[in-house]
């Protein structure tokens, strides 16, 4: 069981969903518009119970489908309301063409989404498909590793969007976390509502007095101008990621980053992973530190903005790491986290590491300790010398 960090913060069991629903219940949004779909249902249903129940003033407004989710809940962010929905897998993708336009128009949506493997063949189980096929969106994307991280990340994110005027999306993996029940921190209503503030846009379009006109027609003469200042926008909420971050630590005692090192500061090999994996990779690396191998683990939490500079820098030392990936780019070489990561390190003129990337977990597919293990003593003969790192992606526990 975790310990009480926040002086008045409070234990209870609660699922991924529940408290991201808790999360968006404390934040009071003025407008939700969502769609079921399996396994982020329940994040949308909870709240709209909060609604009924008249314990938050948030016009909830229930839709034909993801696509008007996503449509109204920009639409109302456009007029000047703080506004969210959640989603999962096709869910997303139905919504991909509202993605793109939220983030143009520089709208802070806030998303909770779970991660959920994408059709066909048809799958309600977890992997990251969905949102490694939005990572070029211009959205900013916080993963994570269990509920608390999800309650947290939720809280920060709409600091986050507000002040970067970007949309961001906040995830779990799919039934792992969504639906599994552990204990979480909860903090007081007031606190929370306190951290977050009030929104108070600089320009919408209910404002008379200062008109002003959203998604004009911009061809040769600014379109890339105006693209430009969205990937700008991108590279300049690092900074905003962080003060939030830190102004969290402050008040609530937790502290985040782009990525979690876990005893990868002295390590020689390492596993470079993002979302609930990262707590079996943990045990694994606690097993193999017992043995006497310096195993890591570098968890990312931010994935976009990519932290590029940061992670060549921890990389760096790193006789060899292998990046593994809950998705599958099907471009012919590799997959998406793995292609972020070596290119950091070239651009960053790091050339030592040894890398290999391993695809895992599609459809919900188990990921153990014994595959991480596994995996690790790989990287030790790699590392060695005993054997060479290999030049193609691999794939765990699928079967050829």
């Amino acid at each position: 069981m975790i310990k009480t960090i926040y002086s008045k913060g409070k234990l209870a069991a609660k699922t991924g969903n529940e408290v991201m629903a808790e999360a968006m219940r404390q934040i009071e949004p003025d407008v939700v518009a969502a769609y079921p779909i399996t396994p982020a249902t329940e994040i949308v249903q909870i709240f709209s119970q909060f609604v009924a129940d008249g314990k938050v003033k948030t016009e909830f407004v229930a839709v034909e489908s993801e696509h008007s989710a996503m449509s109204a809940t920009l639409a109302a962010t456009a007029a000047g309301a703080r506004a969210m929905t959640g989603t999962s897998s096709q869910g997303l993708c139905y919504m991909w063409e509202m993605l793109n336009i939220a983030a143009g128009l520089r709208l802070p949506v806030v998303l909770a989404e779970v991660n959920r493997a994408i059709s066909a063949p048809i799958n309600i189980h977890g992997d990251q498909s969905d949102t490694m096929g939005a990572r070029d969106t211009g959205w900013i994307q916080i993963y994570s590793e269990n509920s608390q991280e999800a309650y947290d990340n939720m809280i920060q994110a709409v600091r986050i969007a507000e002040a970067a005027k970007l949309p961001t999306l906040i995830t779990t993996d799919g039934f792992i976390i969504s639906h599994c029940m552990e204990v979480v921190e909860l903090y007081p209503d007031e606190d929370v509502k306190k951290f977050v503030g009030q929104y108070k846009p600089d320009r919408y379009l209910l404002d008379v007095d200062r008109p002003v006109t959203l998604g004009s027609i911009e061809l040769q003469d600014f379109y890339f101008e105006h693209r430009w200042q969205l990937a700008q926008a991108m590279r300049d909420s690092k900074k905003i990621i962080s003060e939030v971050a830190e102004d969290f630590e402050k008040t609530f005692g937790r502290k985040y980053d782009f990525y979690e090192k876990y005893k990868l500061d002295d390590a020689e090999i390492a596993i470079v992973v993002i979302g609930s994996t990262a707590g079996t990779a943990k045990v694994a690396v606690d097993a193999l530190r017992e043995k006497g191998v310096k195993a890591g683990l570098l968890k990312i939490r931010v994935y976009r903005p990519f932290p590029a500079e940061l992670i060549a820098k921890d990389l760096a030392k790193i006789k060899a790491f292998a990046v593994l990936d809950r998705a599958d780019s099907c471009s012919g070489t590799f997959a998406p986290l793995y292609t972020d990561v070596v290119a950091a390190l070239y651009a960053a003129g790091v050339s030592a590491p040894k890398a290999i990337n391993y695809v895992y977990g599609l459809g919900g597919r188990e990921i153990s300790v014994a595959h991480l293990t596994q995996v690790y003593d790989t990287l030790s003969k790699i590392a060695s010398g005993d054997a060479q790192a290999s030049t193609n992606l691999e794939y765990i526990n699928v079967r050829l």
